[in-house]
C-alpha cells in the first residue's frame, strides 16, 4: 500500500483523487504533482510502481508543505493573530466567524448549539 508523507492513500481510486487524502494537497496541487512526475492522473493508485511512488514522494517533500508541518504553520499563524490582538485574532479567541460573515442569523457551526436564554418572552399580566 503506497504511503505518501505518512498517509495511506486509497488504492482503488485514480491517483489524482488519492493524493487529495494528504492534508495540504488539493485538486490543483495533485494535478501539478502528477504532471511534474509525468504520471497519468487517471491511473489507479494500486497500479503505481515503486519508482512512480518515489517520484511523487520526492516532489511533495521538495515543493509542498503537507500534514504536520502545515497544521503547525496554520496554528502558529492563528497564535500570531491572537498575540498581536488583531480583530481576526479576537474572533478566533471567541470562536466566532473570522471572515466577516453575519452572526445574527447564521454561524451555528462556529458558535455551537443554541443556548436558550430564560425570561426573554414577557409574561402576560391581566389588568383589572
Amino acid at each position: 500500500m503506497p504511503r505518501i508523507s505518512g498517509v495511506d492513500i486509497p488504492l482503488d481510486k485514480p491517483v489524482r483523487i488519492s493524493l487529495r487524502y494528504v492534508y495540504g494537497v488539493g485538486p490543483v496541487n495533485a494535478m501539478s504533482i502528477l504532471k511534474e512526475a509525468s504520471i497519468d492522473p487517471q491511473k489507479r493508485a494500486k497500479d503505481l510502481t515503486e519508482d512512480e511512488v518515489a517520484r511523487i514522494v520526492n516532489i511533495i517533500d521538495r515543493s509542498v508543505v503537507v500534514e504536520g508541518a502545515l497544521r503547525r504553520q496554520v496554528q502558529q499563524n492563528i497564535a500570531r493573530l491572537k498575540d498581536i490582538q488583531s480583530y481576526r485574532g479576537s474572533r478566533h479567541r471567541r470562536n466566532l466567524p473570522v471572515r466577516g460573515q453575519r452572526t445574527k442569523s447564521n454561524a451555528r457551526t462556529r458558535k455551537g448549539p443554541r443556548k436558550t436564554v430564560a425570561g426573554k418572552k414577557g409574561v402576560k399580566e391581566l389588568h383589572g
